[in-house]
């Protein structure tokens, strides 16, 4: 069932959304080569701790960290480690975020020192299709209207996108209905209601959109070694148009 929240959940869950920004921020001062994901990992959970929150991802289904950190040809769900970063490395640190009962979501992915020209737009790309893709959450819209517009501008600019793993619904838990793909057909799929909460988060290759899944059960990668990328956000359908729980502007 597609739940619709109230002013006040919402107003909750974009003190959450807050949160998780301005642990992305202090993320993005501290890549640089030599540091590990693991590391990361640690400042985030003394980092949410101190502000009253959690990491709702850890522990869920088993899973053992408070972040996924995803690097290269991880598509997303990699386990923080203990190597260090390297100059031209992608990472794309994911989150959930628990404050006061209220959740908010939210991936970005980050430039370890400095990456090529390739790499860059491969970022480019991927975080302009999150935009394209919140544009067209208002109510009235379908589920399908967001993935056709990230699937066409990605596909357009020569890059694929993971079919595999999707946005979702999100709410008094991670994940809810409806799923959200990032590609598929105009006017398909469920109706945007005014009140509705859910994810964007587009993952994008640079080669095949196709994964493979790591002995770990949980990281997923691309199937062909090429590079993946991911940005998102949390958002509320609200008659004045898609509401961004976790922009970091």
């Amino acid at each position: 069932m597609i739940s619709r929240k109230s002013e006040r959940e919402i107003t909750l869950m974009h003190e959450a959304g807050k949160l998780l920004a301005s642990t992305h921020k202090e993320i993005a001062k501290m890549m640089k080569p030599g540091i590990t994901t693991m590391e990361i990992d640690q400042f985030v959970e003394k980092y949410l701790a101190k502000h009253g929150a959690t990491a709702e991802q850890k522990g869920y289904q088993g899973y053992p960290y408070a972040t996924c950190a995803s690097i290269n040809d991880e598509i997303c769900h990699g386990f923080p480690r203990n190597e260090p970063l390297e100059e031209g490395d992608i990472v794309t640190i994911d989150m959930v975020v628990k404050l006061n009962g209220a959740l908010a979501d939210s991936a970005w992915s980050y430039a370890v020192g400095e990456i090529d020209d390739e790499k860059q737009r491969l970022l480019n790309v991927t975080k302009t299709s999150l935009y394209k893709g919140i544009e067209q959450a208002v109510p009235g819209n379908r589920v399908g209207d967001i993935g056709h517009a990230i699937q066409s501008y990605v596909e357009g600019e020569s890059f694929s996108v993971v079919r595999e793993f999707t946005g979702h619904g999100i709410g008094e838990s991670m994940h809810e209905e409806p799923s959200i793909l990032h590609y598929g057909l105009p006017g398909k799929g469920p109706r945007l209601k005014e009140g509705m909460v859910i994810t964007i988060e587009p993952m994008v290759n640079g080669g095949a959109w196709q994964s493979k899944m790591d002995d770990n059960g949980w990281t997923a990668r691309t199937i062909d070694g090429e590079l993946s990328a991911q940005y998102e956000h949390t958002i509320a359908i609200t008659k004045e148009g898609p509401k961004i729980l976790t922009e970091q502007e």
